[in-house]
């Protein structure tokens, strides 16, 4: 009767904890193999933030312990999906230096405002974290080169957003290319359109509650909170973005230049100016630049006002060669002969248009897979900065170049020969005690 008892004892409780890990099955999930999970912070929940918790959510044995955003706002509502989808609170925080702190924490995605991405991505190398950053990764040329010694310094993954890298029908292609499918391929054309909408004069106003406007600006000289500076219009304000030239024309230029297997121009020319409203915006609406090689050429072309297609899309590349042409965007490419008659093609069934701004895609969720698996090293990395910064860097001098109306020579390192005034544009000033240094 003892045997009997025991017997029945242990069975029900084999049962009950059989219920009790089918109901729990996501809480055990994370304890099964937590030496081997990677944590992640999310710093940055605007927009694109969303993509990056989808990209970590796909990718094996991660989680998501905190998120970071100097608006209270987005920290609540981005709270509530990472609860959607990790069934956990994570730890919100508004100050990034206190996430950096956590040893809870193993890796950083970082999508904030362009002033903001090398400081953080920096000192995120050096308090011990690899890091994904949302493209350009910086702000200026000096913030790249800085940017590429710390990873050299630190030895941590630093993986570039440029997601189209991860598309497996665009390695593929770009494999084609190098193997000779159009010839010597020898120009790229790189365009962007979009039906942007004016954002107006801004007006001087209190600063909302929740947000935390000093610690917005971070390393950028204080200036006056406006109503249309926040929370997607400064890519157009020079003090804190890029314009469209590095908000988009990364994702194009870069695939040129991987095309084409170029890294510096010798010089570059761009032109363009704010044609279609009269506000607020400092940049360009519509900007053509041209990069010259030893041999060969990329184009870019934006319209941020203007929604004419090329090839039919809103986005994408042209690769000429001696002999034919391959046209490419993120649905997918076509092939043409050298006479321009159609001989092959790729489509993608699903994907996102210009106006999606988070950009929710297979494209990124591939991007942060392989990120992951180049952290545990299991993978060769597709977008490591020492590359990708040359795409980024080669962008910002397109923008120094318009800035000053001028042709820019380049020597082999890609930097400027020659020019001092356009040098006065290679780093910014910074906020006093904001400095980069590491």
């Amino acid at each position: 009767m003892n045997e009997s008892r025991r017997e029945f004892l242990k069975k029900a409780a084999l049962a009950t904890a059989g219920i009790a890990f089918a109901s729990s099955a996501k809480s055990y999930a994370r304890i099964i193999g937590a030496n081997d999970r990677i944590n992640f912070g999310i710093i940055g929940l605007h927009g694109r933030g969303y993509a990056h918790l989808e990209g970590v959510r796909m990718s094996d044995n991660t989680f998501v312990t905190h998120i970071c955003d100097v608006d209270k706002r987005e920290l609540v509502k981005f709270a509530k999906a990472t609860k959607d989808k990790f069934d956990t609170d994570p730890l919100q925080i508004v100050d990034y230096r206190k996430l950096l702190e956590s040893k809870d924490v193993d890796a950083i995605s970082i999508a904030t405002p362009e002033h903001w991405q090398a400081h953080i991505a920096i000192y995120g190398m050096q308090a011990g974290k690899d890091v994904y950053v949302e493209k350009p990764s910086s702000h200026n040329p000096y913030e790249g080169e800085m940017l590429v010694k710390a990873q050299k310094k630190f030895g941590k993954v630093v993986q570039l957003g440029n997601q189209q890298r991860s598309a497996q029908f665009t390695i593929d292609i770009m494999k084609k290319i190098h193997e000779g499918l159009i010839g010597r391929a020898y120009f790229g054309k790189a365009w962007y359109s979009n039906t942007r909408k004016s954002i107006g004069i801004g007006k001087v106003v209190p600063v909302p509650a929740e947000l935390d406007w000093e610690l917005w600006q971070g390393p950028a000289p204080r200036r006056p909170y406006k109503d249309n500076v926040h929370p997607y219009n400064w890519h157009w304000f020079w003090h804190y973005g890029t314009g469209e030239t590095l908000n988009n024309g990364t994702h194009e230029v870069d695939l040129c230049r991987w095309a084409l297997q170029v890294d510096h121009p010798k010089k570059i020319i761009s032109a363009g100016g704010r044609y279609h409203f009269k506000d607020d915006w400092e940049f360009y609406d519509t900007i053509e630049t041209s990069y010259e090689f030893e041999d060969k050429m990329i184009s870019w072309e934006g319209k941020s006002c203007q929604g004419k297609k090329i090839h039919g899309k809103d986005r994408g590349v042209a690769i000429h060669g001696t002999e034919g042409t391959v046209v490419m965007d993120r649905g997918g490419y076509e092939v043409y002969s050298l006479d321009d008659k159609k001989i092959d093609e790729f489509k993608v069934k699903n994907t996102g248009s210009t106006q999606d701004l988070q950009s929710i895609d297979k494209m990124t969720v591939d991007h942060f897979k392989n990120f992951v698996n180049a952290v545990r090293k299991s993978e060769k990395q597709n977008s490591p900065i020492s590359e990708c910064n040359k795409s980024v860097a080669i962008l910002q001098l397109s923008n120094i170049a318009w800035k000053v109306g001028r042709v820019l020579n380049l020597d082999e390192q890609g930097h400027i020969v020659g020019d001092k005034e356009a040098m006065k544009y290679w780093r910014r000033e910074y906020e006093k005690g904001w400095e980069l240094k590491f």
